[in-house]
């Protein structure tokens, strides 16, 4: 089973295994694997890290009290 280039990240995002995505993508290694879509796993990291960057800040805003 061949995957289309946009599936391969979106399946990566959404937490499959690497062994897994190794097994559809046909790679005989998984340091292949990994060499070619950890960068997806660290891009998902960042936008996670700023999400709950954004959220503790709205959580410590002062509140207005009147």
């Amino acid at each position: 089973m061949m995957l289309g280039t946009g599936a391969r990240p979106s399946l990566t995002a959404a937490g499959v295994a690497p062994r897994v995505l190794m097994e559809l993508l046909g790679h005989s290694q998984i340091s292949m694997t990994m060499d070619v879509y950890t960068h997806v796993a660290r891009d998902t990291q960042r936008e996670a890290i700023s999400h709950m960057d954004r959220l503790l800040k709205q959580r410590v805003s002062p509140v207005s009290r009147e």
